[in-house]
């Protein structure tokens, strides 16, 4: 198959980049590198199975030409990281509205299989546990510039599922938890590269707020796994799933698992949110999502729990620093 990634030089796109080519498609790989690197994608440097296009997804005739030909898309290019939302919200807004919006469209022409990447940020302010699919969304006041992300990524959806109803579009919809795992970087709040990196260099692990808010991580190895299943499931088209680990972990005992894992020194400090993040943010105090669904459609749920990702994690950034 003939496959396009938007954001593939991403953490999650790079390693999706991989295995795809591994299992024989040609890839073509579309980033800005605005996040992604072209570093994530060295092990695929020389190969005649991807060709590397550095570009936008908000260049409309670029995306069109792209998607020319192509069997699938994986449209994974997206503003992601509160911190990069909160501190640009206006730019993450119209990438993630405008970018989906040209793949959508570009995508008509011919109707590939066209995989649309969400998250859970859209459950909001939720209540109801675990997160299923077909569960209500309570997003926040829009004075707080936290739920610009999960109302962007919720229009996202119902683009694409409203192309799919009226159009045929094979559409598949993956919504992300805390994936993560080898190559994420930090840079944008993701806690558990910047709690390893922190652990490594012997400074303190800022914990933000109680430190009692919880997260299920998923390790990216098996969100790989999951979304090539995905491909080649004809009962997944005009579908939401939930793509994660359901393992509960609280961000204070995390920090303290990647402490003892590193044999860190580091002390673990607790840290008000309004010092970390401008006005108008407002934390999720728990993220649970229900997978049933997922396994249901094609025997697959992620498993790999959080000693093996911190144990990846710090592989990596040893190795790093070493170089």
């Amino acid at each position: 198959m003939k496959i396009l990634i938007t954001g593939g030089a991403g953490f999650i796109g790079s390693h999706l980049a991989e295995r795809l080519v591994s299992s024989g498609h040609q890839v073509t790989v579309l980033d800005d590198l605005s996040t992604g690197r072209r570093e994530n994608l060295q092990t695929l440097a020389g190969s005649n199975s991807l060709t590397f296009v550095e570009g936008s997804i908000l260049d409309n005739d670029l995306v069109h030409d792209l998607t020319d030909g192509v069997d699938a898309i994986f449209h994974m290019a997206a503003a992601v990281g509160v911190k990069l939302i909160m501190d640009e919200p206006s730019r993450s807004i119209l990438t993630n509205i405008n970018g989906t919006e040209n793949v959508l469209r570009a995508a008509l022409r011919k109707k590939p299989l066209t995989f649309i990447a969400s998250t859970s940020e859209v459950y909001g302010k939720a209540k109801k546990f675990p997160f299923s699919e077909d569960d209500d969304l309570t997003i926040g006041a829009t004075k707080n510039l936290r739920w610009s992300y999960a109302s962007a990524k919720t229009l996202d959806e119902f683009l694409a599922l409203a192309y799919a109803r009226e159009t045929n579009l094979p559409v598949i919809i993956p919504r992300f938890f805390n994936t993560t795992g080898p190559r994420q970087t930090g840079r944008y709040g993701m806690v558990v590269p910047n709690f390893v990196q922190a652990a490594l260099e012997g400074r303190p692990l800022l914990v933000h707020g109680t430190g009692q808010q919880t997260r299920c991580f998923g390790h990216v190895h098996d969100v790989i796994e999951a979304l090539m299943r995905l491909m080649a499931e004809p009962k997944a088209l005009g579908q939401v799933f939930n793509v994660a680990n359901d393992q509960e972990v609280s961000i204070l005992s995390l920090a303290q698992q990647i402490v003892a894992a590193t044999g860190s020194k580091s002390e673990i400090r607790l840290v008000p949110y309004d010092s970390v993040y401008p006005e108008g943010f407002e934390d999720m105090e728990r993220r649970l999502p229900d997978v049933s669904k997922l396994e249901r459609t094609i025997g697959f749920r992620p498993t790999r729990g959080l000693t093996e990702i911190i144990r990846d994690v710090i592989a990596e950034k040893r190795g790093a620093n070493a170089a």
